[in-house]
């Protein structure tokens, strides 16, 4: 009897230990509340820890860094332009205690920071122009030189910058995190864009610049295009006047030499004139007459004595 009430009561002395030991791990923090109340100091130390069983109740948070990503939200620049802003922030839990007293979830921290960074973010954009949002320095534009005055008009000069208005906005949204148990690592822009109208109205303007580059492109070049065919004219006119030139010297010694040889032979012989004299009216011949041709000729004229006998006589 004596065992069984021993044996009884360690097994509950070991529920007892086993409900009262909790662990910590290396990415969290624990509060201990008791009654909904928190009591003794956090734990934020990884390792074997004990409560009181049954009443005391394990609240744990996050000690890593944490993640707020906002909405994309529409808002004016201080040139009146409308743009789309989307940030992105990183966060900690720094003080778990005074989070559970004026958080209690993580849920409602969320809430409590997408209002404070959404605010931030729209009072900054709202003072500053476009330009200062998405550059962060005042360099100066490289340019194509080859596009010429059209290829654009230069940046806009800045003094802040994009780098700058972020840290703006991540000072102004530490300090109103001060009293909440958190602080704010990080503010980013992940994306600042025009609205689709005026984006519209920029693809359109973009593409009208392009195309009177190509415009300008396409007329130097059809210029360049006559210059070149009208060169090329010129050259095969002067190589067809110098070939035609060489061709007529040719032909004019040619016919030179066939004189000089025709004669020579009309001077050796009263047969060999006449035989020179035969030819040239048969080539003569052959140069007036066709099958449709028609003569009147004199039966005296020395013209039409080869018809008759082809010795002349």
């Amino acid at each position: 009897m004596a065992r069984t009430a021993a044996g009884f009561v360690g097994l509950i002395v070991a529920i007892l230990l086993i409900s009262a030991a909790y662990v910590v791990s290396e990415g969290e923090q624990v509060v201990i509340t008791r009654f909904g109340e928190p009591i003794g100091e956090p734990v934020t130390e990884p390792g074997l820890e004990f409560r009181v069983p049954f009443i005391d109740k394990v609240r744990r948070f996050e000690k890593r860094f944490l993640e707020w990503d906002g909405k994309v939200t529409e808002i004016p620049t201080k040139e009146k332009r409308n743009i789309l802003v989307d940030t992105y922030a990183r966060w900690r839990i720094t003080d778990p205690l005074v989070f559970l007293k004026r958080f209690q979830v993580e849920s409602r921290a969320q809430a409590r920071l997408s209002g404070i960074l959404n605010g931030e973010t729209r009072d900054a954009v709202a003072r500053h122009d476009l330009a200062e949002l998405i550059r962060t320095t005042d360099r100066e534009e490289v340019r194509d030189e080859s596009l010429g005055e059209e290829a654009g008009s230069g940046l806009e000069p800045i003094v802040i910058g994009r780098e700058a208005i972020r840290q703006e906005i991540l000072r102004n949204a530490q300090a109103r995190v001060q009293d909440f148990g958190i602080e704010i690592l990080d503010v980013q822009f992940k994306r600042i864009n025009y609205v689709k109208e005026v984006r519209t109205s920029v693809y359109e303007r973009m593409i009208a610049e392009r195309r009177r580059i190509a415009d300008r492109f396409r007329s130097e070049g059809e210029g360049e295009a006559s210059r070149i065919r009208g060169d090329k004219e010129r050259e095969l006119k002067s190589i067809q006047s110098e070939a035609y030139r060489q061709a007529q010297e040719i032909v004019g010694k040619a016919d030179a030499e066939a004189s000089e040889i025709y004669a020579q032979a009309y001077n050796q012989s009263s047969d060999s004139r006449a035989f020179y004299e035969f030819m040239k009216t048969m080539e003569s011949y052959g140069a007036t007459f066709d099958e449709d041709t028609w003569v009147v000729l004199s039966t005296k004229g020395d013209y039409y004595k080869f018809l008759v006998s082809g010795d002349g006589r």
